[in-house]
This record gives C-alpha cells, sequence and structure tokens, in this order.
C-alpha cells in the first residue's frame, strides 16, 4: 500500500491521535480507518447521506429517518458538542471582561477567581 501526503485540520489529527490510541492505531491509521467507513456510508444504499444532510441542517425531521441516518447523524451532534465544548474558555472570557468568576479546583474546593 502507498501512501500520498495530505493536510489535515488540527482537531481532527488531534482526534485522530486520540482515538487511535484507544483502539492501538496511530494517527494516521486511525484517519484512514474513518476515511474507509466514511467512504463505504456514502456507498451504502442502506444509509441515505441526502437525508442525513438534511436533518443536520435542520430541513427533515429527525425521526423521520432510519436508524442508521440516526445513528449518522448523533454521531455528527456529538461531534459539534464536543467541538464546540473544546472552544470555550470561560476563564479567559471572564477575565478579559475584568470579572471574576468561581469555580472547583483539582481537589474539588469552591475557589473564587480574581480577574
Amino acid at each position: 500500500m502507498s501512501t500520498m501526503p495530505t493536510r489535515v485540520d488540527e482537531d481532527l489529527f488531534e482526534a485522530a491521535k486520540a482515538a487511535g490510541s484507544r483502539l492501538s492505531r496511530s494517527a494516521a491509521q486511525q484517519l484512514t480507518h474513518w476515511a474507509r467507513l466514511g467512504r463505504e456510508l456514502e456507498a451504502s444504499s442502506a444509509v441515505s447521506t441526502r437525508s442525513i444532510a438534511r436533518v443536520l441542517a435542520g430541513q427533515q425531521p429527525y425521526d423521520s429517518v432510519g436508524d442508521a441516518e440516526q445513528a449518522v447523524v448523533r454521531a455528527s451532534w456529538d461531534a459539534g458538542v464536543e467541538e464546540a465544548l473544546d472552544a470555550l474558555d470561560l476563564a479567559a472570557e471572564r477575565a478579559a471582561e475584568g470579572a471574576s468568576w468561581t469555580e472547583l479546583d483539582d481537589d474539588g474546593r469552591v475557589v473564587t477567581r480574581r480577574a
């Protein structure tokens, strides 16, 4: 098998690295695995990628698609939520506003942080 160099978004590479380590795969192997799954999904007659796209765009109800399509939609939603959470830095936002905030420290104690 020959390989071809390609550029991958950093967040996708980091996700592949994390998922791959749990499955004893390198990041490159995990990306290849995901690409193959995507190829098979798009080629499958059991899954309508058009319906999935319409559900994700809010143009079709989630309950109107089959179990396989719902699984793909949920995976997409999960990835979006994870990406949004990774982008959050509420401490930095509060500090930039000059506001204090309260949180739990690493030992579970309530602490107030000052900007």
